[in-house]
């Protein structure tokens, strides 16, 4: 498959599907990564279970939803709890430190250490722009492995964020420990519209892992707003045709996947 037979967001879709092992407890909310997580549903990991935020349980909804709140995600679901009880203790008793667990999340802003800004631009209290917050990000976050969501440019990838709404790494291999946050957690990888950043084992700085065949290392570093490594980047495989047509056939109106991005 050449580079003009799928959109930057489709792979980008298709690598978070990836991610999503069968047995998965998958996070997941509004926005690309939902396309993602039905993909790997309906595919290769049809064992997984998708949850929302409204309470809503192995989800495996036929018509795209339009956010976590959308009676779409009830189509097939397994358990409609209240959000209460999905956020509650609960939840936090069976989801924390549970090692198939991962979340997906994004933000206006991310650091090298995989900190997220959902909150704010500029002083908190006095912002050029205020956003909408954490909902279930910040807790998703803290107690969970994540996936993060990003549109890959500078003013994206900053060294320093202004507000930290959910943590990543903090500061370091330390840093989640340090600050009395689950040390045995944390941000797993970026997946952006150019390729795949995960974190150093040693130091919890963002490096480059993969790419699409549609850019390169050295564009991407371009695009980043701190010092990038780059050495260890590889170049990511395509989808497959059959998986660029059934994202299509689950998000026909291309409300997620646009044409032509």
């Amino acid at each position: 498959m050449s580079a003009c037979d799928y959109t930057s967001t489709e792979i980008q879709a298709y690598t978070m599907a990836l991610q999503i092992k069968n047995g998965d407890i998958v996070i997941v909310g509004t926005g690309l990564p939902i396309v993602g997580a039905i993909l790997a549903k309906k595919t290769f990991a049809p064992e997984c279970a998708l949850l929302v935020e409204a309470g809503l349980m192995d989800c495996n909804p036929i018509e795209l939803p339009r956010s976590v709140s959308d009676l779409r995600m009830m189509e097939h679901c397994a358990v409609k709890w209240p959000p209460y009880r999905y956020l509650g203790v609960q939840a936090n008793t069976w989801l924390h430190h549970n090692d198939n667990v991962i979340g997906f999340i994004g933000g206006a802003e991310i650091d090298q250490y995989g900190n997220v800004g959902s909150t704010c631009i500029g002083d908190y209290f006095a912002p050029a722009l205020r956003l909408p917050g954490s909902g279930g990000a910040n807790g998703i976050a803290t107690y969970c492995n994540t996936i993060i969501s990003m549109t890959h440019e500078k003013r994206h990838f900053r060294e320093n964020i202004d507000y930290i709404t959910s943590p990543g790494w903090i500061n370091g291999a330390t840093g989640r420990a340090d600050r009395n946050l689950p040390a045995d957690r944390g941000p797993r990888m970026v997946v952006s519209d150019l390729g795949v950043l995960e974190f150093d084992k040693n130091t919890k700085k963002m490096i480059l892992t993969g790419y699409y065949p549609f850019t390169s290392p050295s564009e991407i570093r371009e695009k980043t707003g701190f010092d990038l490594d780059v050495s260890r980047a590889k170049e990511l495989t395509p989808p497959p045709a059959e998986y660029t047509d059934l994202m299509r056939k689950i998000d026909p109106q291309q409300i997620f996947i646009k044409a032509g991005s």
